[in-house]
């Protein structure tokens, strides 16, 4: 299994005005491929299984070594059927 840090981040302009008690999250620029999601999160599986299973790897881009992240905007509504979240992915050209 492999180990990851799950993360709740908000964007900043300047890490001046932060808590002392918050840790600053830096995600690198790069390329990402952003995926669009509509449905319960908790029933995201098979959309995650599509894009690292099929997608990913029939595509002309590699897992990049940076964060991923899920995007949760004004029409994110938690467990309701018609939530919508964008998955974001680093990718690389192979």
């Amino acid at each position: 299994m492999k180990e990851f840090i799950k993360w709740a981040a908000v964007e900043v302009r300047d890490f001046d005005t932060i808590p002392d008690s918050m840790e600053k999250l830096i995600i690198p620029t790069g390329q990402y491929a952003v995926f669009h999601y509509r449905g319960k999160p908790s029933e995201a599986e098979g959309t995650i299984r599509f894009i690292y299973e099929s997608w990913l790897p029939n595509s002309e881009y590699k897992l990049d070594h940076r964060p991923y992240f899920a995007l949760m905007g004004e029409k994110y509504k938690g467990e309701a059927i018609d939530s919508e979240e964008e998955f974001w992915i680093p990718i690389q050209k192979k």
